[in-house]
């Protein structure tokens, strides 16, 4: 598993499109990539992590994302910690509750990926290659393997609250009996 070294050149470049949102100009990257902004599990700080989108999912909607460096990155333990995760995809903003996905879903995930990736395959193979530290053949027994090792992740709005009932049909079973309302 690859380990990137903070304030490192490369730390930096993966973190040149937080700036682009940070300047809202985010939907200039489409739904390819998204703005996680989590919660610090030890510091309470607001964290900005910017990761590539493998699918995106419309009509909930769902972003889902691979995790290249595994399920102990801190991102991911902080979003399991704490949860209150936001998500700006594309001109989308929103809170966002996530799962990761099993292992049949995360196969086909990456299948797909890799499908509508096909002119760049060779380049997919290398960086997911880099990312596992074993040499990536696009097979579904790599395929298996990989999501093994690297998470899959979906993220999707909260569910907004439900309404509150109106006047007319408001629940008074928690009233005192004297005071229970007649139907």
């Amino acid at each position: 598993m690859v380990t990137i070294k903070k304030k490192s050149f490369l730390w930096h470049v993966f973190r040149a499109p937080v700036y682009l949102y940070r300047w809202h100009l985010g939907r200039l990257l489409g739904h390819r990539v998204l703005l996680l902004t989590h919660i610090g599990r030890r510091t309470g700080l607001r964290r900005q992590t910017v990761l590539e989108v493998v699918e995106y999912r419309p009509e909930a909607p769902e972003v889902v994302v691979a995790n290249g460096f595994g399920r102990n990155c801190d991102w991911v333990l902080n979003i399991e910690a704490k949860g209150r995760e936001e998500i700006t995809v594309g001109a989308q903003h929103f809170a966002a509750t996530h799962r990761f996905l099993g292992e049949e879903e995360a196969a086909r995930v990456i299948r797909d990926y890799e499908r509508r990736n096909r002119l760049i395959a060779p380049l997919v193979r290398r960086g997911f290659s880099w990312l596992l530290g074993w040499p990536y053949r696009g097979t579904e027994s790599d395929r298996r393997r990989m999501v093994e090792q690297i998470p899959l992740i979906a993220f999707r709005p909260l569910a907004a609250p439900a309404e509150s009932p109106k006047s007319s049909t408001r629940d008074t079973s928690a009233a005192p009996p004297s005071k229970r309302i007649a139907s």
